[in-house]
């Protein structure tokens, strides 16, 4: 399925729900000299990249829930799906991966129960204006495969270990 077309809620779910473990498959093993690794100046680093998608995700889950569970009407939803990061992810990869794991498991369980009139309410953006949940679920889909691609890019052109320097110790 091209993103560029229309996609259905359960397109939506099914590449929302497969985000944590396309993270992880890419990521598994990365060191932290990898994770810090930048390609140049203009590009983020592996992990600033990865923490940027796992804060983004846990926000628009949040979102989401809140919309659906408590009512909420009005939404930054720019803001939730792609909030500045410009930081290095904060805490260890997998216990990240795994967290964003169980938020988005519960948003997904949520979304599988929806029906057409939950996917077609309507939350009022200040910038956006009135956008349907389904489109706001389709521009989360949009924005984190588009990170995972590009995680995939960088994961690819990473030099090998030997030419990233003397590993640092695990300070816990």
């Amino acid at each position: 399925m091209e993103l560029e077309e229309e996609m259905s809620p359960s397109d939506v779910v099914l590449l929302m729900s497969s985000v944590p473990e396309r993270i992880g498959d890419l990521v598994y093993g990365l060191d932290d000299a990898r994770l810090r690794y930048r390609h140049g100046p203009a590009f983020p680093t592996l992990g600033g990249l990865i923490g940027h998608l796992l804060d983004s995700g846990t926000k628009v889950d949040g979102l989401i829930r809140h919309a659906h569970l408590d009512g909420v009407a009005t939404a930054d939803v720019r803001a939730a799906i792609d909030p500045s990061h410009e930081g290095e992810l904060d805490r260890p990869l997998q216990e990240a991966i795994e967290d964003f794991a169980r938020v988005r498991r519960r948003t997904v369980d949520l979304l599988h129960g929806w029906g057409k009139s939950e996917w077609d309410r309507k939350l009022r953006d200040p910038r956006a204006g009135d956008i349907s949940l389904l489109d706001v679920c389709r521009m989360v889909a949009r924005h984190e495969i588009a990170h995972i691609a590009q995680i995939r890019n960088l994961t690819v052109l990473l030099p090998d270990p030997q030419d990233l320097g003397p590993a640092r110790p695990i300070v816990e």
